[in-house]
């Protein structure tokens, strides 16, 4: 079993370390409010540190589950950064969904280490269950070695190019979620207006080329006006911005992403920062 810094414990890192507890993996943990970190610990197992920096001490391999970029260079290369403290040959993996450029920047400034970019998608309840997708960035020597860690979390582990590439197949991911929620939410919208029986609509076309994980999961909740189901319109908000800056710097035009960020700030608008995703039918 591994020795572990797992540094950030919110929504999607608590259930991760948690997992990994439940390994049998040796964790040291970082949060950046300490009684949480000390919470965990008396549930799970694992040690409080004062710093990523003594979270990493001697440590296997760092893992990062954290806000931003801001957050992810703090925790990693700041003044009390866990980089520090990492030995030749240990990995760092980071969960955070930031930009492809940092990812690059960090491997590039650690080539010491083994550097894993690794965004997640599957929310708070692929989280729980252990059932995350996770998409890596990183030298195939580095996946492999991070690969039995985050099985402890992970359903399925592709190794998507080199550093970077983890970030930006997360980047993917949201493009195509954006513009299908859109989609739905207008599919939804239409339907009430027109006065169709949704329960037999949604039964119906869930079940042909409309079908979608958002049609099966939250179209008889937005239907319902139920909108607190895990991932934040201000995540998504975020997440979107990233995806809007590696567009301009790689050529790619985005105009349905772009036109869905600017709904989504609608909802921001609307107080609706901490609905989740498919909140977006609000705004009709």
């Amino acid at each position: 079993m591994a020795s572990i810094a797992f540094v950030g414990l919110g929504v999607m890192g608590w259930p991760m370390a948690r997992h990994l507890a439940a390994a049998g993996h040796d964790l040291r943990l970082y949060n950046r409010t300490a009684e949480k970190a000390r919470r965990f610990a008396a549930a799970y197992g694992g040690r409080p540190a004062a710093s990523p920096a003594e979270a990493a001490q001697g440590a296997d391999a760092l893992i990062t589950c954290v806000g931003n970029d801001d957050d992810v260079s703090e925790v990693t290369t700041g003044p009390d950064g866990g980089f520090q403290a990492l030995a030749p040959g240990a990995l760092f993996i980071d969960h955070s969904t930031v930009s492809a450029r940092l990812a690059r920047t960090l491997a590039e400034g650690a080539p010491h280490l083994l550097c894993v970019d690794a965004p997640v998608s599957g929310g708070q309840a692929g989280a729980e269950a252990g059932q995350l997708a996770v998409m890596c960035g990183g030298s195939e020597a580095a996946v492999d070695a991070a690969r039995p860690i985050i099985e402890a979390y992970g359903r399925r582990i592709v190794r998507i190019g080199p550093p970077g590439h983890g970030q930006m197949a997360k980047m993917a991911n949201q493009i195509a979620i954006a513009g299908l929620v859109q989609g739905l939410s207008e599919a939804i919208h239409f339907a009430l207006r027109a006065g169709l029986d949704t329960d037999a609509l949604i039964d119906q076309i869930g079940k042909g080329a409309a079908q979608s994980w958002q049609m099966d999961n939250r179209a008889k909740t937005m239907v319902e006006g139920r909108f607190d189901f895990g991932f934040a319109v201000d995540l998504m908000r975020k997440d979107l911005g990233l995806v809007l800056e590696e567009a301009r710097a790689v050529g790619a035009s985005l105009p349905v992403a772009a036109l869905v960020d600017q709904f989504y700030a609608d909802v921001q608008k609307m107080d609706g920062g901490r609905n989740d995703t498919s909140s977006l039918i609000r705004r009709l």
